[in-house]
């Protein structure tokens, strides 16, 4: 805890019972009546903190800055409250939402994202093996004609396209390398090229 949340918590304390003090010096002979009164308090108090741990939360969340491109071909990509990295790309003139995965080898797509990219998953030769965190699984490998994130574009992209379940396509390091340079700090992915 900080000086300051310190200080707010001993606050609270003393003025919770400086209240339930006068409640019970206001009406000796009614004690049943003030234990009630105490309880209305108590949660009137509890639900005092949860909205203020709430708004807390939701103007964290507001404050969080959203993807920035900017013009000397830099992106800004700030971490998901799941601690990872997601932006979108278009791949072959269509939007892919992809998780950065520097631990991927290469750039991987789902079926579906494979699909709407104008790849048809069915006539591909699914020759490659990579070891997932769900075991192996058998790749295609595929060149996509262009790949554009902000104002860079790349064209003759290497991918592979996953044979079994993916929840979301991954943007892995052979995408990553071609970025000059890749920081991770306060929160923040930078893509600089």
């Amino acid at each position: 805890m900080t000086n300051l949340d310190t200080g707010n918590l001993i606050y609270l304390i003393v003025l919770l019972a400086m209240v339930a003090g006068w409640f019970f010096m206001q009406s000796r002979e009614g004690l049943n009546k003030t234990l009630q009164y105490a309880a209305v308090w108590a949660m009137i108090f509890v639900g005092a903190a949860a909205a203020v741990g709430l708004w807390q939360d939701i103007s964290r969340d507001a404050r969080r800055s959203q993807i920035s491109y900017s013009d000397t071909d830099q992106i800004i990509v700030p971490r998901a409250r799941d601690g990872h990295y997601y932006l979108s790309a278009e791949v072959n003139g269509t939007s892919i939402r992809f998780v950065v995965d520097t631990g991927a080898t290469d750039m991987v797509l789902t079926q579906s994202d494979a699909k709407r990219a104008g790849i048809d998953p069915g006539d591909l030769a699914y020759l490659g093996r990579a070891n997932t965190a769900n075991g192996e699984v058998r790749t295609a490998f595929v060149r996509l004609d262009s790949v554009q994130l902000g104002s860079v574009s790349d064209h003759d992209v290497p991918a592979v396209v996953n044979e079994g379940q993916m929840e979301q396509s991954l943007l892995g390091m052979g995408y990553l390398q071609r970025w000059g340079r890749i920081e991770i700090a306060g929160g923040e992915l930078i893509l600089t090229r």
